[in-house]
């Protein structure tokens, strides 16, 4: 069981918003003004909670947040940020604080407006089922075609206390850089100041939810937003430990979507290595990870090394074709751009066969290199997302 940050309460139910009376609606609420950042997608077209969300933000302070699945409230025009607003408002006044200090996340599908007067009529039960120990039912509620909750934490301990940090998240398709169909809270209660923790939040995303990938598509209603209850003063002597654990908590909910991902039966780590700087590997990674003849090759478990480079090759950067290496694991198939034969691709093919690999590509440029996670393409994905509406 989770043993959530100090000055949180949590509870979810059926609101109808789906068509199944699964959990749908849930509530993430502090006894007090707690220190808020938010990161929010990178997509032209934004959902109406991603529009309020990302104003309310710039105040560094909320009460909550109140998430949907079942329906993103996004492409749903000026009626959708009513909708939207007419909830949050309701909401403040059952929960006795200011609408502009609730934060809206919702995802689902796109161009629907949210059935308003169910909703409205579940929230006074919302508000008086508000506990400590229902923060897994709030990443249920959280879920469209994710298999399974995702809820992460760690604690950081010191002399006189410990500091506690939990993480939710959602996600499974339309999972790409910058951003992807995911939505993750992450609480803490240390005391924090807003500008610090949007810096950190802003940081560790970089690193975790931007360095993951299942099909290329970034969606409409990406939110990360961070929460800090204040409970706890920070002892300046773990705040380097602090940081990592915060970054531990985002690492681990960026694997578990990328684990999750429609259909998937592989996490592949993706590895650029000896590029002149970061970013052009980066840049290589991304490409290969989202190639969708790697990624079927992936999961027909077919080193199919001419692919990769292929993907490589059609990157938009500068590289040396004949300088390339590839390794499945600890097994190379590539070296200076040529195979090492049959016998090393049957190898890889064992490799392959397990459920979580690493494929490297090495250059032999610089020091710099880069990581993404990424998962294969099976015929699931397909029949997922050709029937998710229907």
């Amino acid at each position: 069981m989770v043993n959530p940050p100090r000055g949180f309460l949590f509870n979810a139910l059926s609101a109808g918003i789906k068509k199944k009376e699964d959990l749908d609606l849930g509530l993430i609420y502090t006894d007090q003004l707690a220190t808020c950042a938010g990161v929010f997608t990178t997509n032209l077209v934004k959902a109406a909670p991603v529009i309020l969300g990302s104003k309310r933000i710039k105040t560094g302070r909320a009460r909550g947040v109140l998430v949907n699945s079942g329906c993103a409230n996004a492409c749903t025009g000026e009626e959708g940020l009513k909708d939207a607003e007419i909830l949050l408002q309701t909401l403040a006044q059952e929960l006795n604080c200011s609408a502009d200090d609730i934060l809206p996340a919702s995802t689902g599908v796109i161009g629907e407006r949210l059935p308003l007067e169910k909703i409205l009529k579940n929230i006074p039960k919302l508000v008086q089922g508000l506990s400590q120990a229902k923060v897994d039912l709030v990443a249920q509620s959280m879920m469209t075609t994710d298999t399974f909750p995702k809820v992460v934490s760690r604690t950081v301990s010191f002399k006189g206390g410990e500091i506690r940090i939990t993480g939710l998240a959602k996600g499974a398709g339309m999972i790409a850089p910058n951003m992807a169909t995911m939505l993750a809270f992450i609480l803490t209660d240390a005391s924090l100041e807003a500008q610090y923790l949007q810096g950190l939040l802003a940081k560790v995303v970089s690193k975790t939810f931007n360095r993951i990938t299942v099909d290329g598509d970034t969606s409409t209603n990406d939110t990360v937003y961070a929460l800090a209850s204040n409970k706890v003063a920070l002892d300046q002597k773990v705040w380097e430990l602090f940081e990592t654990k915060f970054l531990e908590v985002c690492q681990e909910l960026a694997y578990l979507i990328v684990k999750d991902g429609e259909g998937a039966t592989k996490v592949v780590r993706i590895i650029v290595q000896g590029t002149h700087t970061e970013e052009k590997a980066l840049v290589l990674a991304r490409t290969v990870a989202n190639s969708l003849l790697v990624k079927t090759a992936f999961f027909g478990e077919d080193p199919n090394w001419g692919r990769i480079l292929a993907a490589m090759g059609r990157s938009g950067v500068d590289f040396d074709p004949n300088q390339v290496d590839l390794w499945f694991n600890q097994v190379q198939i590539v070296k200076n751009g040529l195979s090492l034969g049959k016998e090393s691709e049957k190898k890889a093919h064992q490799v392959m066969k397990n459920k979580e690999f690493t494929l490297t590509i090495a250059l032999k440029e610089g020091k710099a290199k880069a990581t993404i996670l990424t998962n294969d393409l099976s015929y699931d994905y397909v029949k997922i997302n050709a029937e998710y509406r229907t």
